[in-house]
């Protein structure tokens, strides 16, 4: 959010007079003030950080990171999604995609401004989540119309994220953690969490197959040993050895009757 005098012509400042922490952004020279975040921004936009930061596709993700596509440019969003920057200072160019929050004493005419700078940079989309008034994103791209986003649509950006954004998600704490933890669960080869769920039942199944051959191959033991027919050692290692559930319960049912252990497993 930034305050400027949309002073006309070529000011005198660059980008590199500034320094990290200075709450200034420039336009054209022009120095731009940046007014601390009430709660509702701050709270709001660090939400929109985690969601899109979450993204499978995104490498790196900066808030209020310093943008400078020229000397006399220095352009923070409030979340920026760019390849990873190298070495220090400011960074060069613009972001992938920017978002910007919008509240209470926006600047609407360096909004357009900074915005227009940031589109002509190469930013392939400019998202502008409203926080007065009924809940919208603005998505501006490079040479289409401004369109308005609403509750119950999805943002798209291809070739910056891998899933869409729920409008929901830029604004609700609730909304935002469904839509992290899909993208989280992604990151980690799992396609949702129904697929996470499937995995363990799987895993459940496996383990009760393993825990019922073990079962199986400890009762034919000591059934033969209370019968007195106290398996060799061999013969023990190749009922423990049988990974087949089937023949298992088949030598159960013949150790109940055998005289000589070492016939039922020929």
């Amino acid at each position: 959010m930034g305050q400027s005098q949309h002073q006309s012509g070529s000011g005198p400042f660059r980008a590199d007079q500034l320094h990290d922490g200075d709450r200034y952004e420039l336009s054209n020279g022009h120095p731009i003030y940046c007014a601390p975040a009430g709660p509702d921004h701050a709270s709001r936009s660090l939400t929109g950080a985690a969601v899109i930061a979450s993204d499978p596709d995104v490498e790196w993700v900066g808030v209020d990171a310093g943008f400078s596509p020229e000397p006399g440019t220095l352009r923070a969003p409030d979340v920026a999604v760019a390849a990873p920057p190298s070495g220090r200072g400011w960074i060069p160019g613009v972001p992938l995609l920017a978002v910007e929050y919008a509240s209470v004493g926006q600047d609407e005419a360096d909004l357009q401004t900074k915005i227009g700078e940031l589109l002509r940079g190469g930013s392939r989309a400019v998202w502008v989540v409203r926080l007065l008034g009924p809940r919208r994103v603005e998505v501006h791209r490079p040479d289409e119309p401004m369109r308005v986003a609403t509750l119950g649509e999805s943002l798209t950006a291809p070739g910056v994220l891998r899933n869409p954004v729920p409008v929901e998600a830029l604004f609700e704490h609730a909304a935002a953690e469904q839509v992290t933890l899909r993208n989280l669960l992604q990151r980690a080869g799992y396609t949702d969490l129904e697929a996470v769920r499937d995995e363990g039942r799987e895993q459940g199944r496996e383990t009760g197959r393993e825990e019922g051959r073990a079962g199986l191959a400890d009762a034919i033991i000591a059934l033969l040993a209370a019968r007195g027919l106290e398996p060799s050692a061999a013969v023990s290692e190749r009922i423990q050895a049988s990974g087949n559930l089937d023949q298992l319960k088949t030598w159960l049912l013949a150790a109940a009757r055998v005289t000589d252990p070492t016939r039922i497993f020929d």
